[in-house]
C-alpha cells in the first residue's frame, strides 16, 4: 500500500464496505479495485445474500447494483432503512439504468448516490470517499452536540427526581399517553439516566445517528422540545424508573 493510502485508511479506519452484485465479473473486479484503495470489502451475490451479511458485519457503506435476483437493490435498500441498528448505513446504488425517473427512484427510496454502468473506478473511489467522509461528518457533528453540557444535564435530572420525589405524585390518568417502541423505550430510559447520544449509542449497539432519530421521535409523541423537558415529563408520567 502507497503512503498516501496507508494515511487515508488511517483518516477514516479502514471503512468496511459491503458489495452487493450479482455478476461474478463486475463483483470481484469492484472489490479488488476498492481493496487496492484501502478499503475492506465484503461481497454478497444478491440482495437476500446482502441482507444477511449487513446484518453480520454492520458495514460503514452498501454498494449495491439495482436489478438482481431474489431481493434487488430496492428491496435491499428497504429492508436496511427499516432496522433500527442498520437504517442509518449509506448506501450507493450502481446500475445499468441511466434515465432520470430511475434515479429519482432511487433518491425517493433513501439512497445516497447513484451511479450508473459502465463507470470510471476512479470515479467510483471518489464518490465512495466522499460518503464516507459525509457520514463521519454527520457523527463527528452528532457526537459534539451529543457531549455538550454533560454535566448541565446530569443536574438537572437530579434536580428533577429529587423535586417529583418530593411531591410523589400519581400519573395523570386522564392524559393519553403515547406508545412507544421497545427501542424508542430502551432510549428514553437511557436519557433519563442521564446518558448522552454516543454513550446510548454504544449501549444500544447501533448507530448515533439512529440514536438521534430516536431522541427526535420522542420529543414528537411526548410534545416536548429538550432531553430535561423529555426527562420531566417521562418522570412525571412514570414512564421510566
Amino acid at each position: 500500500m502507497s503512503e498516501p493510502q496507508a494515511k487515508h485508511s488511517e483518516i477514516l479506519q479502514t471503512p468496511r464496505l459491503l458489495l452487493v452484485d450479482d455478476e461474478p465479473g463486475m463483483r470481484n473486479a469492484v472489490q479488488a479495485y476498492l481493496q487496492d484503495e484501502g478499503f475492506e470489502v465484503t461481497t454478497a451475490i444478491d440482495g437476500e445474500d446482502g441482507w444477511q451479511k449487513a446484518k453480520q458485519i454492520f458495514p460503514d457503506l452498501v454498494i449495491s447494483d439495482v436489478m438482481m435476483p431474489r431481493c434487488d437493490g430496492y428491496e435491499l435498500l428497504k429492508r436496511l432503512r427499516e432496522d433500527e441498528r442498520l437504517g442509518g448505513i449509506p448506501v450507493i446504488f450502481l446500475t445499468a439504468k441511466g434515465m432520470t425517473i430511475d434515479r429519482t427512484q432511487g433518491y425517493q427510496a433513501g439512497v445516497d448516490d447513484y451511479i450508473p454502468k459502465p463507470f470510471d473506478p476512479d470515479e467510483l473511489v471518489a464518490r465512495v470517499r466522499n460518503v464516507v467522509k459525509r457520514q463521519d461528518r454527520l457523527l463527528a457533528e452528532a457526537a459534539r452536540f451529543a457531549d455538550a453540557d454533560v454535566g448541565q444535564m446530569a443536574k438537572q435530572i437530579t434536580e428533577i427526581r429529587s423535586m417529583l420525589s418530593q411531591v410523589d405524585e400519581a400519573p395523570n390518568k386522564n392524559l393519553q399517553l403515547p406508545s412507544f417502541t421497545p427501542r424508542e423505550a430502551s432510549v428514553l430510559q437511557l436519557v433519563a439516566e442521564g446518558l448522552m447520544n454516543k454513550e446510548i449509542a454504544r449501549k444500544l449497539e447501533t448507530s448515533i445517528r439512529n440514536v438521534e432519530k430516536y431522541v427526535s421521535r420522542l420529543f414528537i409523541k411526548t410534545g416536548t422540545s429538550s432531553r430535561t423537558e423529555l426527562v420531566r415529563y417521562a418522570l412525571e408520567n412514570h414512564l421510566v424508573t
